[in-house]
């Protein structure tokens, strides 16, 4: 059972990546089909997170959503917007999927 909560944690945070590059799309709500796109995003990776809490403490799921979000947003943006590749930038990087994986390893659940 923990083992599906971690699994449905991570495609939670893979559906925050999306929706979080699908708002560039949206030109702030103004664009129909990006825009409906990115709220179906945004309930899909809700409603995972809330799955994944039934089992899992509150706290790493929600910080490991995030870091999953947020790492997965980075990487997007420098693969498919050519944002900078800097080694400090790398490093900020590692550190964020370092700091999600201590909280899998240290975690109860």
């Amino acid at each position: 059972m923990q083992n599906t909560a971690w699994i449905t944690l991570f495609f939670a945070g893979l559906l925050e990546t999306g929706w979080a590059i699908g708002l560039k799309y949206t030109e702030g709500f103004t664009k129909v089909g990006p825009s409906v796109a990115t709220i179906i995003l945004m309930a899909g990776s809700f409603y995972l997170l809330s799955r994944s809490l039934t089992t899992l403490p509150i706290g790493t799921a929600y910080a490991v959503w995030t870091g999953i979000g947020a790492v997965g947003t980075v990487i997007a943006g420098i693969v498919f917007f050519g944002e900078s590749r800097s080694i400090l930038r790398l490093l900020c990087i590692f550190l964020i999927v370092a700091g999600i994986i201590g909280l899998k390893v240290c975690s109860d659940a």
